[in-house]
């Protein structure tokens, strides 16, 4: 067996946050889900590869959608990302990780082949909006959260997608936009990344310190905001007493209400959701 905190080859090594523990054989040929010897192919192909699928989808799409997103934010080790795929899967909503949307806003290119998936009036208004948020300053105006306000954005636009992180929360409108917080205790969170990463208790600690202060310092420099706050969300669930499937269903329950409250019944996400 070879641990990927010794794995020399890969050329995930670097960013690698798995840590799985994988086969391989006397020629180091490694069976892991992740594995590549290509930094070219980690670092551009599948992200870009990735983006133009979706771009592609939404091209394709020839009926109306309705201009609503589920937002997660999540502490680390709560179970956050896990409750998301459910949901997505459940509903048939895109899922929007905050790495590829991290990767598009860093680029230019990606960012402008993102917004000219909307037509020419919905471009006119996602730029009066992005303007009109960096104008009142309630975010900071730097190049990066630029593209990143105007990528989610334009996502909000399309609708019928889960964002993961990011700050969306702060970004899209609250009147489209189901606001959702994961949460659970420490103690949870440690044993839950020992599982699934194969840490050290220490290494979870220290992971949990580090990811969830980035994403405090994050929203504090760009938007001025707590994540802790509960009046940022429009539901809050804590995943220690129940499972992961049970928690997905008690927010699918809370957002095919929202939804209905919202005038979104039309939706067929949400209609094949209520089934």
């Amino acid at each position: 067996m070879l641990d990927r905190r010794a794995c020399f080859i890969c050329a995930w090594r670097a960013t690698c946050q798995k840590r799985y523990t994988v086969s391989s054989d006397m020629n180091l040929n490694v069976n892991c889900p992740d594995y590549s010897r290509d930094v070219t192919i980690r670092d551009v192909d599948v992200d870009r590869l990735l983006v133009e699928e979706q771009l592609e989808k939404w091209k394709k799409e020839k009926k109306p959608k309705y201009p609503y997103v589920i937002t997660v934010s999540r502490e680390s080790g709560s179970g956050g990302n896990e409750i998301s795929r459910i949901l997505a899967k459940d509903l048939g909503m895109d899922l929007m990780g905050g790495q590829i949307i991290q990767k598009v806003a860093e680029s230019s290119k990606m960012s402008t082949k993102v917004i000219e998936t909307l037509d020419e009036k919905a471009v006119s208004g996602l730029d009066s909006l992005v303007n009109s948020m960096f104008s009142a300053r309630s975010i900071s105006g730097t190049e990066y959260l630029r593209h990143l306000t105007q990528v989610i954005l334009t996502i909000g636009k399309h609708g019928n997608a889960i964002v993961v992180g990011r700050g969306a929360h702060m970004i899209l409108p609250k009147e489209e936009t189901f606001r959702l917080r994961v949460i659970a205790p420490m103690d949870l969170r440690i044993r839950n990344l020992m599982k699934s990463r194969n840490y050290t208790k220490k290494e979870a600690e220290e992971y949990i310190k580090k990811r969830d202060g980035d994403r405090i310092a994050f929203l504090k420099k760009h938007f001025q905001a707590d994540p802790a706050d509960p009046f940022q969300y429009d539901m809050g669930i804590n995943t220690e007493k129940m499972g992961l499937e049970a928690a997905a269903a008690a927010v699918k329950a809370a957002f095919l209400a929202w939804a209905t409250k919202n005038g979104f019944v039309a939706h067929e996400a949400v209609r094949a959701g209520a089934h």
